[in-house]
């Protein structure tokens, strides 16, 4: 499968944006999805995953401003993101794997395919 990340962008702290993630070939939702990012001078970090079946799971650092969907229709995966903060300023990549599909993986090992990130910037 590839992945092609999109809708990221500069915002002001408060704001919003909504990342699609574009997958190309059959079986989408067989496949486990996630977004990961990496921060300047930071290691790439989980942020979110969910299932094949809809499970989901976010880090507690975006729990409450953040949402992980998939549209298996569209072959897409979102994250919307609310009151953005500077802290949250980072590479976005998103990232799938067909094995153990109805488990949640928070590892960045645990998926074989990974999108091109797009950058978010969130000003002070």
């Amino acid at each position: 499968v590839q992945l092609q990340a999109s809708g990221g962008g500069l915002v002001q702290a408060g704001g919003s944006l909504r990342l699609s993630c574009a997958a190309s070939g059959r079986s989408f939702s067989s496949y486990r999805m996630g977004w990961f990012r990496q921060g300047p001078g930071k290691e790439r970090e989980f942020v979110a995953a969910i299932t094949g079946p809809g499970s989901i799971r976010c880090a507690d650092s975006v729990k409450g401003r953040f949402t992980i969907s998939r549209d298996n229709a569209k072959n897409t995966l979102y994250l919307q993101m609310n009151s953005l903060d500077p802290e949250d300023t980072a590479v976005y990549y998103c990232a799938a794997d067909s094995k153990s599909s109805w488990s949640i993986y928070t590892g960045i090992d645990d998926y074989a395919y990974w999108g091109q990130g797009t950058q978010v910037t969130v000003s002070s």
